[in-house]
């Protein structure tokens, strides 16, 4: 299990590292969210199958670490950028008033 977290983190990295390329025309404080709040997806996407609640334990901790805050921050950006079409539309991909889930993790 250690070894699939390790190769998800890895993966996710790679992910990232492109994305930040792509993303390098961007002001700091947008690139820096889209990377947090495109994490914070990956992991909303993140259901063990079969079901473990080991995995989900981490996938929730992720999740609060990743996701807490992205809906307020996407709205500051979004007023901060109103005049600027391509930060305004990079920023509209990005889901409004994102559900965190409730804890799964059961003993």
């Amino acid at each position: 299990m250690d070894i699939m977290l390790k190769a998800a983190g890895v993966m996710l990295g790679m992910i990232v590292g492109l994305a930040n390329a792509a993303e390098g025309k961007l002001p700091t404080d947008v690139a820096k969210y889209v990377e947090q709040r495109e994490g914070c997806d990956h992991f909303r996407g993140e259901v063990p199958d079969p079901p473990d609640a080991q995995r989900m334990g981490e996938i929730e901790r992720e999740i609060r670490k990743l996701c807490t805050g992205t809906d307020k921050k996407l709205n500051k950006l979004k007023r901060k950028y109103a005049k600027d079409q391509a930060i305004t539309t990079r920023l509209n991909e990005f889901e409004e008033n994102i559900k965190m889930p409730a804890s799964t993790n059961r003993p």
